[in-house]
């Protein structure tokens, strides 16, 4: 479904200074993998998930997803692919303050043709019950937990029923139980079809996926799940 072939990302600070944060990564993802990418912070991880979701371009190498050469294609199709194909859990807050929870998770339908509004807004409802916030859709995000918000992104990343599912540290400054809670969460996804790349800098989250590689030195190598 996915790969990466010699992917290198490089940036120019100056003349003199240049910085690489993924160097020379292959990779191969097939259809409903739950893939855990773990590095410590700077190790080029976000860099990479940003790579496979065509955030940025590669400097050199090639990205394929499903026969589709994301350096061959320009900004509307790339907005279109994701649209369609995959959704992302940013590792920070990335709720619109001003909007209520289901008019925050309904936003990436606004980018699409659908049949109507209230078929979104039912989605929509539906998936906050799925991830247990059948009770906060009209709330604002300011009266959300770090978790709350948490789960409200993710039922947002589903939105439009992704193939992908793209999660930047999903469980970074939560609790320990709330950690677990989205975990479950992501497992229940993963169960239903959908191809999950989780990248973190917590190893504790490796036996959670079927496949794991560590993130070091821009480069990227497997690793066993178990234990």
């Amino acid at each position: 479904m996915i790969t990466l072939s010699n992917v290198t990302r490089r940036y120019y600070l100056d003349d003199k200074t240049v910085i690489e944060p993924v160097s020379n990564v292959s990779l191969e993802i097939p259809q409903h993998e739950f893939v855990a990418i773990i590095g410590r912070s700077g190790s080029g991880k976000t860099t990479l998930l940003n790579l496979i979701a065509g955030l940025i371009k590669p400097s050199s190498g090639k990205i394929v997803i499903e026969g589709k050469e994301l350096q061959s294609m320009n900004d509307r199709e790339l907005s279109a692919l994701r649209n369609r194909k995959i959704g992302f859990v940013f590792q920070f807050p990335s709720l619109l303050p001003s909007l209520r929870v289901i008019e925050n998770v309904m936003l990436p339908r606004d980018f699409m043709n659908h049949n109507s509004r209230d078929s979104v807004s039912e989605h929509a409802a539906w998936l906050l019950e799925m991830v247990g916030l059948n009770k906060r859709l009209e709330a604002y995000p300011r009266h959300l937990s770090a978790g709350e918000q948490k789960r409200a992104v993710i039922a947002r990343a589903l939105i439009n029923k992704p193939q992908i599912l793209l999660a930047d540290e999903p469980t970074s400054d939560l609790d320990d139980k709330t950690e677990q809670e989205i975990m479950s969460l992501l497992m229940n996804i993963h169960s239903n079809g959908v191809t999950v790349i989780m990248v973190t800098h917590n190893l504790q989250l490796v036996p959670f996926a079927s496949k794991a590689y560590k993130m070091e030195n821009s480069s990227l190598t497997e690793i066993s799940t178990v234990g």
